[in-house]
């Protein structure tokens, strides 16, 4: 019997071991991973800075200055609440509107839409994301809040107006603009995210169901929205990201008024509407340290969120049999 030399390969971790000795693929490594680096020391160099220059306040007001409600530079009392509620709630608003609208989209494109509607379609959606915000604001003061005052509002005041939502009198600009042009701004984030999600699931999910019997629409409803829904609750949460951290649309039409109302209607205020008109006029340093803790505040609720929503959507994405060259 013929004697079969031993060729067994050694093992990647040996081989890759032995390319990294290579100056070149070792100094192309070095650098790669210095450069991912970088981004991680900016960040932190960022969220210590603003520590540092927030540290009067949050020395000042402690826990206090999350909970408080009277925001009065003249006596330097400061308390973030009106502008936290105000960034949430016309978040939550926008999600609202935004989400089912933009879950629809995100189906039709993936399943429904024609190939040769589909790439005009996409690009016309994604093409919203490229206005500046500012446009949205001032579209939002000369044609948008006009029609909340003279007809939305007082519809719904007359119909809801027993609820505390959809009751006072009608400003035109509050809450309830804000939230819609929200979610203008976050609907293209949460339709193109939604339908590469829907795009990535395996087609063996649309084809067993399809063998079962099943109609056009029980496939996507019981097996292609079920299989992406993490990653479709992934891109909500990317689209709550922005809407925490827009600042020009929303200062434009949400009222700046510092106060915490049920009513749509009312005029609010959120956390960056607040730095973006009172920074210039900080003009001592309590003063300033409590903008700055604003914005550190924003920074860290807008990074939790938008690193969570990447982790569901990167998780949905990396499952096999996916339609993702489409």
């Amino acid at each position: 019997m013929e004697t079969v030399e031993n060729t067994t390969r050694p093992p990647r971790s040996i081989l890759g071991s032995v390319r990294s000795l290579n100056p070149g693929d070792l100094a192309f490594r070095v650098i790669v991973v210095l450069f991912a680096i970088t981004i991680l020391i900016l960040m932190g160099l960022m969220v210590l800075q603003m520590t540092v220059f927030a540290w009067p306040s949050i020395l000042r007001f402690g826990f206090g200055f999350v909970s408080g409600t009277t925001w009065n530079p003249v006596t330097a009392e400061f308390g973030a609440l009106p502008f936290i509620y105000g960034t949430i709630v016309s978040s939550i608003l926008a999600l609202l509107i935004a989400g089912p609208i933009g879950l629809g989209i995100a189906v039709y494109l993936s399943e429904l839409c024609p190939n040769l509607l589909r790439t005009p379609l996409s690009f016309l959606v994604e093409l919203l994301a490229a206005i500046p915000s500012v446009v949205y604001g001032l579209w939002g003061i000369f044609v948008l809040a006009p029609i909340l005052r003279n007809w939305v509002e007082p519809a719904l005041g007359g119909t809801l107006g027993f609820l505390p939502f959809f009751h006072g009198p009608a400003y035109g600009v509050g809450m309830l603009a804000a939230g819609l042009i929200l979610a203008i701004m976050i609907l293209p984030t949460i339709a193109a995210i939604s339908r590469d999600v829907i795009r990535a699931v395996p087609d063996t999910q649309r084809e067993a169901m399809l063998a079962l019997g099943a109609t056009r629409w029980e496939v996507i409803g019981r097996a292609v929205v079920p299989y992406a829904r993490s990653g479709i609750m992934g891109a909500v949460i990317l689209g709550l990201g922005r809407a925490l951290g827009e600042t020009m649309a929303v200062t434009m039409v949400i009222g700046n008024r510092p106060d915490i109302s049920a009513s749509l209607f009312a005029p609010a205020y959120s956390m960056a509407s607040i730095i973006a008109n009172e920074f210039s006029e900080a003009t001592y340093d309590l003063y300033l340290a409590a903008i700055i803790e604003v914005g550190l505040l924003l920074l860290a609720v807008t990074v939790l969120l938008n690193a969570g929503g990447r982790l569901l959507v990167w998780g949905v994405a990396r499952a096999p049999g996916g339609r993702r060259g489409e």
